[in-house]
């Protein structure tokens, strides 16, 4: 049986680190490290679920091209089940440029490309059905935002598989959208600058309650260095983050959902598969790319107790 399936955005991260400076004109400046990594709010969270030993699959677009090749067997590598991953003609693979910036911050270039062509599938729509988990992160894509996906959720969720929900890039009228698509979900888990664009409000609490009576299960409110802020059978919970030298934020909402998703996984509380998902992260934050220091589940236990 599957653990968790994820549908969304899928992409090829290019990161080099530490940029210090851009040269200027055709000048050269030296770093210390170049990474390929897969990434994206379906394909990270897929990356990270599996390194923390889930079964998962991946159900995501990429071109009929070389860094479509490489995005493959990089999920493969990492244990990801790709029978869902398809490919198209009409667009590249999704691929992003990081400049990974001395104090973790990553300003970047993205090129959207296939993945946002996405779509659910009959085949990956059987396979969610048989999951634990469905992943949904792809809030604002043109065949992830209608009425067949809602349709599409409903009919996943009445087999018994439980939906959580991150979100890309939200413009004004996403809301509209997550009206229909709350009450589909489990789990909601933006981060506090998405719930500001969408709600306008800069407290994770208030927007965490937002969120659930707009329908969703529960909500957690991801706020970086701070931590995060759930929301959940009626009662708040803080979720500190944990000390560490950043060194790459890439990747780190998606780590958390994985994280939080494998604690429910293994039978954790909601507060304690927060406190997971927070481990994960910080592990993702200490190196560069999607897992940066992230290497096993027996990793987070060890840090429990510290």
């Amino acid at each position: 049986m599957t653990d968790l399936v994820c549908i969304g955005l899928t992409t090829l991260d290019i990161l080099g680190r530490p940029v210090r400076e851009l040269p200027k004109g055709g000048a050269t400046a030296w770093i210390d490290e170049i990474a390929l990594a897969p990434a994206g709010t379906a394909g990270g969270c897929a990356v990270v679920a599996s390194r923390l030993g889930l079964k998962t699959q991946l159900a995501s677009l990429t071109g009929e091209d070389r860094i479509g090749r490489v995005l493959r067997q990089l999920f493969e590598e990492e244990g990801v089940g790709v029978e869902h991953l398809k490919t198209t003609s009409d667009l590249p693979t999704s691929t992003t440029i990081l400049l990974i910036q001395q104090d973790g911050e990553r300003p970047n270039l993205h090129m959207l490309g296939a993945s946002v062509l996405s779509d659910f599938t009959p085949d990956s729509i059987d396979c969610a059905k048989t999951a634990s988990y469905l992943h949904f992160g792809g809030v604002g894509f043109p065949n992830l935002t209608t009425t067949k996906t809602l349709n599409a959720l409903t009919d996943i969720r009445e087999s018994g598989t439980r939906i959580t929900c991150d979100l890309i890039s939200p413009q004004p009228e996403t809301l509209d959208f997550l009206k229909k698509l709350l009450p589909l979900v489990d789990v909601f888990m933006p981060s506090l600058a998405e719930a500001e664009a969408l709600l306008g409000t800069q407290d994770p609490e208030s927007a965490a309650r937002t969120f659930v009576e707009l329908g969703a299960g529960a909500c957690i409110v991801k706020v970086g260095g701070e931590g995060s802020v759930g929301y959940a059978d009626g009662n708040i919970i803080h979720c500190p983050a944990r000390k560490i030298d950043v060194v790459d934020t890439t990747s780190c909402g998606d780590s958390y959902c994985a994280g939080f998703i494998a604690g429910r996984c293994k039978g954790q509380d909601f507060e304690t598969a927060m406190q997971t998902a927070t481990l994960t992260a910080s592990l993702v934050a200490q190196g560069t790319g999607t897992l940066g220091k992230l290497e096993t589940y027996e990793q987070i236990e060890g840090l429990r107790t510290l």
